[in-house]
């Protein structure tokens, strides 16, 4: 049984970082990706990062040189530490994952979500000052 838990959300002025931690049960991420998405309040989810079993990663354009992803295969944790956070960064972020990733990597599911992921509750990002 797959579990994700997103932790590390909060209220952060413009500029400022926070780090984003999925905890997975259930996957190992040596063979499963991982992908962090948001939605914002009356707009549509988006993707904005993910990391293949095989260590690829990939980014949405607006968070390039801003975000990173980033995995511990012993903790089974995948992180999304967030720079010079922007207003519009502000969202809900949801991790997810399936068991289709293994075969087919982060394309499995990233950016476009098919529907049958397997998804975490969330965790809330406020950049406002």
């Amino acid at each position: 049984q797959v579990q994700l838990v997103e932790s590390g959300g909060g209220l952060v002025q413009p500029g400022g970082s926070l780090r984003l931690s999925c905890a997975a049960s259930g996957v190992t991420l040596d063979t499963y990706a991982i992908a962090w998405f948001r939605q914002a309040p009356g707009k549509e989810r988006e993707g904005v990062s993910c990391i293949s079993g095989d260590g690829a990663t990939f980014y949405l354009d607006s968070v390039w040189g801003r975000f990173t992803i980033s995995r511990d295969d012993e903790q089974n944790k995948v992180y999304l530490e967030m720079n010079s956070l922007k207003p519009e960064d502000t969202a809900i972020y949801y991790c997810a994952t399936d068991r289709h990733t293994v075969r087919l990597g982060c394309p499995a599911i990233y950016p476009r979500p098919y529907g049958g992921e397997d998804w975490g509750k969330g965790t809330l990002v406020t950049v406002s000052s």
